[in-house]
């Protein structure tokens, strides 16, 4: 067992960094040789690209923000840490692939099997984000000696939710694709929240 977990948020800051610059490959530029529409007219067919894009650029966003609020409470690291954390970026490497499947099938056949396939990735994030954190916090083996007891009750609860909120946009992608996506959106930003909050809270006298 090591007392650094600085090689571990480095390596992790890598792969956050590579995987949130891949998304933008997504977006063409439209060729010039094309007839007749407007550059413009092509640019807004390319919306599907453009959420796609937004949503997933968003949610790794905030898992690189929960990921460095957790990295605040560890002190320590072991084996099943670094594991546990590898499981997580695995996920993470996996979203570029599922932005661009989503993107490319938005709208055509196939749509509610990229949108499932694109779900899935945050289904299998959140699980994953959920033995990352249990694997730290649980009797508190890794945590911090000073680590705030409000703030690792904050993370837990806030993760729970993680995996129904997410399973519940898959099954919305076999209704509505375009409703799925933005509900993934909104829980990019809900989960922006709710450690900020736990940490308010806990500071108040």
């Amino acid at each position: 067992m090591t007392n650094d977990t600085a090689r571990i948020e480095a390596f992790s800051d890598g792969v956050f960094a590579v995987a949130i610059t891949l998304l933008v490959l997504d977006i063409k530029v439209p060729p010039v040789s094309s007839p007749g529409d407007p550059l413009v007219i092509l640019l807004v067919r390319q919306w599907p690209s453009y959420l796609a894009f937004a949503t997933s650029f968003a949610t790794i966003l905030i898992m690189w923000v929960n990921h460095h609020r957790i990295f605040t409470l560890i002190g320590r690291a072991d084996d099943r840490l670094l594991f546990s954390n590898g499981f997580l970026l695995f996920a993470v490497t996996v979203i570029p692939f599922s932005t661009s499947l989503v993107a490319a099938y938005l709208g055509h056949p196939g749509q509610r099997t990229a949108a499932a396939v694109y779900n899935g990735t945050f289904i299998l994030a959140a699980i994953f984000f959920n033995v990352l954190w249990a694997t730290a916090s649980t009797r508190g083996r890794l945590l911090r000696a000073d680590a705030d007891h409000d703030a690792v009750q904050g993370i837990t609860r806030s993760f729970r939710r993680g995996v129904p909120l997410y399973t519940a946009a898959f099954a919305l992608a076999f209704a509505s694709v375009t409703a799925s996506l933005a509900l993934n959106l909104i829980l990019a930003i809900f989960f922006a929240l709710p450690t900020k909050l736990a940490t308010k809270r806990a500071a108040k006298p």
